[in-house]
């Protein structure tokens, strides 16, 4: 507790700015930033077009700036360091939900997520854990970028990639910090049940705008509950064949309410999307995709689209303390840009590579207090400005 309360200490006060979910590395020297992520995001990949595959490996900006390979692990970082779900958790449990009067398609959604949580033992506990500890380990493999002008298409970069370290504690209500650790780059993030913010020493302290809505990471097999949670009012879209197993489709959207709340300046948040794949035969989750649209209206009054798309692949399920964990998977995501012009698009493709070491529930000692967000946030997130 006290090297976290140090730790804070150290941080300097950083200009508060809405957090990104989608790319955004640092395209200058720090101290240096730009105002606007959305810039720096059309700046790198404006970069990209001007490069060929023989001197990609070199400086983005000429011998003075960062090297390319720590400008796309801090893209990589940026995207799957540690993304949000899509929407918040319902206030009422799963199974108090009614489902008489409902349609077809959410009481269908429903009893599947019944078979979910009967499957991973949670139906089974007595009393819910009220913590979580959780390490592991990641390899994030870097960029390749493909940019399409009509006819012709680039295919630039290399699947070199980086190894690293995280670790989790969770704790209810909604409240969560993550460190993760890659390629000798440092994500930061937590809530304290009522503000999401991140840290990293080349972008500063974002707060998130819009509801508070759980980590990404804590869904991809680590907490249940809350998984089925986010699935409360999932609509079931049929079947389909995921590697060699036949799952059910559960699909949940953001709201236009919470969706508009989470807007930054000329970005818009069009939808932003979650699908579950669960599996027939086991009852368990397999696959998990969101899609997150943005539209950014450019200086010269034109619009720019960027669809995020996570798609994780989830198993090795195991027994903890009566609750099957998740402890390993693969997550690809693809950035795409388009609507610039007619018939240019840009898509980034990256990857990472999760495996979980430990976990532990009921944390002794853990309390409100390790979970203080950095004392810039608290000095600005209510601010009339936001």
């Amino acid at each position: 507790m006290g090297s976290r309360a140090r730790r804070k200490q150290r941080w300097c006060t950083q200009t508060l700015t809405p957090l990104m979910e989608g790319p955004d590395p640092e395209m200058q020297e720090e101290g240096n930033k730009k105002e606007s992520s959305w810039e720096v995001i059309r700046e790198w990949f404006r970069t990209q077009k001007g490069l060929s595959a023989s001197n990609f490996s070199m400086s983005l900006y000429g011998s003075n700036s960062i090297p390319a390979k720590r400008q796309d692990l801090r893209l990589l970082l940026g995207v799957l360091g540690c993304p949000l779900a899509p929407i918040p958790l319902v206030n009422h449990p799963i199974h108090h939900i009614r489902v008489k009067d409902i349609p077809i398609e959410t009481s269908t959604a429903h009893y599947i997520i019944q078979q979910y949580l009967a499957a991973t033992g949670c139906l089974k506990q007595q009393k819910c854990a009220k913590s979580m500890y959780a390490t592991g380990s990641v390899k994030m493999i870097c960029c390749e970028t493909e940019i399409s002008s009509g006819k012709n298409v680039k295919s630039l970069g290399t699947r070199s990639g980086e190894s690293g370290c995280f670790v989790l504690w969770q704790m209810l209500p909604g409240m969560w910090s993550l460190e993760l650790v890659v390629g000798g780059n440092k994500v930061i993030a937590g809530s304290d049940g009522k503000t999401v913010w991140r840290h990293t020493s080349w972008l500063g302290t974002h707060a998130a705008k819009g509801p508070q809505r759980p980590l990404r990471r804590t869904i991809q097999g680590l907490d249940p509950k809350t998984t089925a949670s986010l699935f409360a009012k999932a609509q079931c879209l049929g079947e389909k064949r995921i590697g060699e197993d036949e799952c059910f489709v559960l699909k949940v959207c953001a709201d236009r309410a919470a969706v508009m709340e989470r807007n930054e300046g000329p970005a818009e948040v069009i939808r932003h999307v979650l699908y579950g794949y669960f599996c027939q035969k086991s009852g368990l989750l397999i696959y998990l995709e969101d899609s997150h649209l943005t539209r950014v209206h450019t200086q010269e009054n034109e619009s720019v689209y960027w669809e995020t798309t996570i798609g994780s692949s989830i198993g090795d399920y195991r027994d903890v303390d009566g609750v099957l964990i998740a402890h390993q998977g693969r997550s690809i995501a693809t950035v795409f840009r388009f609507g610039e012009l007619s018939m240019q698009h840009s898509r980034t493709r990256m990857e990472e590579v999760w495996r979980i070491d430990d976990v532990v529930f009921n944390v002794p000692g853990l309390s409100i207090d390790s979970f203080i967000p950095p004392a810039d946030i608290f000095d600005n997130v209510h601010s009339p400005s936001l």
